[in-house]
């Protein structure tokens, strides 16, 4: 698996608000039995999220709020198969990263 692929969110509970999570951490760490992982939630135009630390990713044509906030890691054999890969969106889940660790 690689940094920036997206995968369907293994919490069938939670899929329908937050159907994909994207990895984040670097391949480096591929040893791990873990992945850092950010939610990707669906966007609900009635709320008011900031950009800066919810970046507005797109998966599959649809624009969907990167809840870095909820950064977490998930077990990596929960995460089967990628659907598609964001390295070219990475600067604005970077940017949103900082902001959550040094309020910048």
């Amino acid at each position: 698996m690689a940094q920036y692929d997206v995968f369907a969110n293994p919490s069938n509970s939670a899929a329908d608000g937050i159907p994909y999570v994207v990895v984040i951490q670097s391949d480096l760490l591929d040893a791990l039995a873990t992945r850092l992982t950010i939610p990707l939630a669906v966007s609900d135009e009635s709320t008011k999220v900031p950009t800066a630390l919810c970046p507005f990713i797109t998966i599959k044509g649809k624009r969907l709020h990167a809840l870095v906030h909820y950064t977490a890691p998930l077990p990596a054999k929960l995460l089967k198969h990628p659907i598609e890969n964001i390295a070219a969106q990475h600067s604005a889940l970077v940017s949103a990263v900082d902001a959550v660790l040094s309020g910048i």
